[in-house]
């Protein structure tokens, strides 16, 4: 079928936020103009604006499993305590409760809410959650990494609607694309130089505008697939940033907020964590920092994403006033409800007045039945291929640590899998943010305790990227291994989950590529041997030279085998049964010094 017109009609919502439990309040410290206070005098002049937020829901229709599941919240006392959270069934009660009695609202999203998703939305090219979003009443997002994996234009075709070119229409309806737009200012076409998607859109209800600009990392290459990005050019955040804030400011546009798909960490792992207590600014690190200090003061405030971290933050603009800058973590486990104060003398926001809080998506408020409908008619769609047992686990395969018991497990099966394609295989690398899940061993439905199902697996590693065998020397190899904590990764070390039999001490004491011990690097006992020649077993994405390092996009005698994810079934599958399960990885490969 032809792809269906991209619709321009837009709804205006008149709904928005209260106050919802389990929520921290960061506020700009300074009061609001005199004369604001006397609003109720003249309540012509100011108008509340809710924006509610989300970023990074990755497809997570359902309510996630084991810790990406769950929220921290810090307790009054010093303690903290976990909260189970998410699932768009949940998702959806807590913003139509939360727009209640607020007639000026607004929904955004900071990207990442399609793509590696579960399989329940992935089998799918991600039909799913944009008809989730859609029944969400989100007015606009920007572009994400992840709205790149599988290229520009299947992005397109979820923003303007159409079937699958390949797999065609599922069920008995053509799918309708986003009723949002996707903003993408930062991502420009290599020979037009223009922005693939809308850079901007307004949102409007009366006389009240706010503008949206919307971006990813600029790093976004180094990230997805060389494919999924082919023809594109990605710019600096800020410098988009402000190049549109102009644009909009000409066009009568003074409030504007900006939607980056770029974040930051908080000094916390709760949601509810002062972020201010020290002092503006001072409780958060990462890119976001300075994207958020070069973005300039015309913008009102950061709606930013990427790094799965939660914070509500206050960072200085380039003229030194405090600027709200938030994240809701992942996977729909939290929203962000912020008030805009609208000065309509000015057109601009008193930001003085802005107040921002995070609100977990608890699971003990009535599940939308029509989420519950949306799940139930994509489940009967997946089921058959889902449900199917891959494997067995005396326990659960976690997904935490430096070296996870997951990221061990998926080399190992990768090492199997590069043995079988070349018997000379001589071990396999994992990058750690392929590794989305871990198994948990209680059964999520009928299989039985300890089954592990296609649906799960997928859940772990849903990039259909390949197996791919190339031939490094010794000395690329230890290369490749520093690389984790040198150059593009020096900041944020990457760390290689290891196949079974290749061993080394990581040395945080040290700095940059020093912290792998180099004299400590074991292969099967032996040191590895500079001149000698290894066959390493990656993915098509580190293959390609991904996530900062470049040394394995030099490989040799290059051979693509299975998908992964087969990679991963056929190795549960031929080491694992019900009579006598696999154990998980111990996680000792590296020593981590500290």
């Amino acid at each position: 079928m032809p792809a269906a017109p991209r619709r321009t009609g837009r709804r205006t919502h008149a709904l928005l936020a209260s106050a919802a439990t389990l929520a921290t309040a960061a506020a700009l410290t300074a009061a609001l103009p005199a004369d604001a206070h006397e609003s109720h005098h003249r309540p012509g002049r100011y108008q509340d604006v809710q924006l509610l937020s989300f970023n990074d829901l990755h497809g997570n229709l359902e309510p996630p499993s084991g810790s990406s599941g769950r929220v921290t919240e810090l307790q009054p006392d010093g303690t903290t305590k976990t909260i189970d959270a998410g699932g768009v069934e949940y998702l959806a009660t807590h913003l139509r409760q939360a727009r209640k009695g607020h007639p000026y609202s607004v929904t955004a999203a900071g990207g990442d809410l399609v793509g590696a998703s579960p399989l329940l939305s992935g089998l799918f090219h991600d039909e799913p959650t944009v008809e989730a979003l859609n029944k969400l009443d989100l007015d606009v997002t920007s572009v994400g990494n992840h709205e790149f994996d599988e290229g520009a234009r299947e992005l397109a075709r979820l923003q303007n609607g159409g079937c699958h070119p390949t797999d065609g229409c599922y069920g008995d309806r053509e799918f309708q694309g986003a009723d949002f737009p996707y903003l993408a200012a930062n991502v420009q076409d290599e020979k037009t130089g223009k922005p693939i998607l809308k850079p901007y859109w307004v949102w409007k209800k009366k006389d009240v505008r706010i503008g949206f600009i919307g971006v990813t990392l600029e790093g976004t290459p180094g990230i997805v697939s060389a494919d999924g990005v082919k023809g594109l050019t990605f710019k600096d955040e800020a410098e988009t940033i402000n190049k549109y804030a102009k644009v909009l400011q000409r066009q009568g546009v003074q409030s504007i907020v900006a939607l980056i798909h770029e974040g930051g960490y908080p000094a916390s792992g709760s949601y509810n964590y002062d972020c201010d207590s020290p002092g503006a600014g001072s409780g958060i690190s990462g890119p976001i920092v300075d994207i958020a200090k070069n973005v300039t003061p015309a913008v009102d405030a950061l709606v930013t994403g990427h790094t799965h971290q939660a914070y509500v933050c206050t960072i200085p603009d380039p003229s030194g006033r405090p600027r709200m800058v938030t994240s809701a973590s992942s996977f729909g486990r939290l929203y962000t409800d912020t008030t805009l104060t609208y000065d309509r003398r000015t057109g601009d926001i008193a930001r003085t007045a802005v107040r921002s809080a995070n609100h977990v998506v608890t699971r003990d408020v009535p599940k939308a039945a029509d989420m519950t409908g949306l799940i139930s008619r994509w489940n009967a769609l997946a089921a058959p291929i889902g449900n199917r047992p891959i494997g067995y686990i005396s326990a659960d395969v976690n997904n935490t640590g430096t070296e996870s018991p997951m990221g061990d497990l998926i080399a190992d099966a990768q090492l199997a899998h590069g043995r079988e394609l070349d018997p000379r295989t001589s071990l396999a690398l994992m990058n750690p943010g392929g590794v989305r899940a871990g198994l948990t061993y209680a059964a999520k439905g009928a299989e039985g305790d300890g089954v592990v199902t296609y649906a799960e697996g997928f859940t772990v590693q849903p990039f259909s990227n390949t197996v791919n065998l190339q031939d490094f020397t010794g000395a690329q190899l230890v290369q490749v291994l520093k690389e984790q904590v040198s150059g593009a990764n020096a900041a944020a070390p990457k760390i290689l989950q290891p196949s079974a039999g290749l061993t080394y001490t990581l040395d945080l004491t040290k700095s940059g590529a020093d912290r792998v011990v180099t004299d400590s690097i074991r292969l099967n006992g032996a040191p590895i041997d500079p001149a000698a020649t290894y066959r390493v077993a990656t993915n098509s994405f580190l293959a390609g030279g991904g996530d900062g390092f470049p040394t394995l996009g030099q490989g040799t005698n290059d051979l693509v085998g299975s998908d992964d994810l087969s990679a991963l079934e056929k190795y549960l599958t031929a080491n694992s049964s019900a009579a006598n399960p696999i154990a998980p990885p111990k996680a000792d490969r590296i020593t981590v010094v500290g």
